[in-house]
């Protein structure tokens, strides 16, 4: 296994303190003089023993700080050199700084005890006051520094946690943004959809008629119709349009369409269903007085827009009947129209339209079917029907 390298700051401190204290050294700077190893060069074994633990200080903390203990402890057996202390003092503060977790906790309680049971021990043997100075030099040179290390490391830790934080907060903030605007296309695209999809589909199915059939009559009344299709599709593309626009006052956007133009609505696909066989029957037993959530309006008013353009493409010649009833806790809306094989010009469909009504119906927490039924008498029918919660929420959201 390779070893990691030392840190260029951390060979400085080392050549630093070892040419420091080969200076102390040579001008006869001891720390005492009467010691076991009274040999003048016998200092400078621990000297540089506790030099190279510097290099480590970053890299190998724990091993510096356990080399450099016996250091310490060998340089009190020899004349001493000063340097050779206030090095192990920092190789203590590195080690708490730099080192694992369960080591930074565990050596300033572990450098406190040596520090009292120091001196506790030289007050037994000495039983005078000096032993009270050894001890706060003990802890000077080891519970001090392994304090300042602790303070550092965990202002260091907080800043990391508030660093992570604020990543964190970042990235959920750009995920809502993302998500918001994944929610708003689909709403514009629903929008643009309902808005615009029947009166395309009524173009597309009259200007087929008129190409196909070769009479005066019915192209000049598929030619009316597309007229006027093509005036409403562009007056609501100007509609969503304003929409979009930002605040700089060029467009005023129009309100969007409630169960009160409902009655216009299928007025209009009467107009564009003449030539289909389709007989439309609105039938509306709700309290048009009490009044419903502006997301319930336009969730319903789109959900019978929409299935009145499918029914312009697909159904086949007969009753297409749009009920609408409202109950204690939900509006319901049921289209059905008759279900076979469609003669004449149709429109091709893409499925949006379904996918956006249930979209709709999802957002209010609502109930969607869409099929194929039978009715009383037999016979084979679509039905679209839809249920809209009435609720607190609902009230709120308008």
């Amino acid at each position: 296994m390779t070893l990691p390298r030392p840190h260029r700051l951390d060979l400085f401190i080392a050549l630093s303190g070892f040419a420091t204290g080969l200076l102390l050294w040579s001008f006869g700077l001891y720390t005492t003089g009467d010691r076991v190893f009274d040999q003048r060069w016998a200092a400078l074994i621990p000297l540089a023993v506790m030099a190279s633990m510097e290099a480590l200080r970053r890299t190998r903390p724990l091993t510096a700080l356990n080399v450099g203990t016996l250091a310490l402890v060998a340089d009190q057996l020899t004349n001493g050199n000063l340097v050779t202390v206030l090095m192990f003092t920092d190789v203590v503060y590195a080690a708490v700084v730099y080192g694992k977790p369960a080591s930074a906790r565990r050596i300033p309680y572990t450098t406190g005890l040596i520090t009292v049971a120091v001196t506790i021990g030289f007050l037994v043997w000495w039983q005078n006051a000096i032993a009270l100075l050894v001890g706060v030099i003990s802890g000077m040179i080891s519970f001090m520094p392994a304090m300042t290390g602790a303070v550092v490391r965990n202002h260091r830790d907080a800043a990391e946690g508030a660093r992570l934080r604020a990543e964190q907060t970042a990235l959920l903030a750009e995920m809502d943004r993302s998500q918001a605007v994944v929610a708003e296309r689909a709403r514009m695209a629903r929008e643009l959809h309902d808005m615009v999809a029947n009166h395309l589909s009524a173009i597309a199915i009259h200007s087929t008629a008129a190409i196909s059939i070769d009479e005066p009559a019915t192209t000049r009344q598929a030619l009316t119709v597309i007229r006027e299709n093509s005036v409403a599709g562009l007056s609501e593309m100007r509609r969503l349009i304003g929409l979009l626009r930002d605040s700089s006052g060029d467009a005023e956007p129009a309100a969007a369409p409630t169960l009160a133009g409902l009655d216009a609505l299928v007025d209009q696909a009467r107009t564009n269903a003449r030539s289909s066989g389709l007989v439309l029957v609105l039938e509306d037993t709700r309290d048009t007085e009490a009044g419903l959530p502006a997301p319930v309006e336009l969730a319903a008013y789109r959900i019978v827009q929409e299935s009145l353009t499918n029914a312009l493409k697909h159904a086949a010649p007969g009753e297409v009947r749009v009920v609408l009833g409202r109950g204690r806790r939900a509006l319901t809306v049921e289209v059905t129209s008759t279900s076979g094989e469609r003669p004449g010009p149709t429109a091709p469909g893409s499925g949006a339209g379904l996918v956006g009504m249930r979209e709709r119906v999802d957002l209010l927490g609502g109930v969607f079917e869409a099929g194929p039924v039978m009715d009383t008498g037999g016979r084979k029918q679509w039905r679209v029907r839809a249920e809209l919660p009435i609720d607190a929420k609902d009230e709120e959201r308008a």
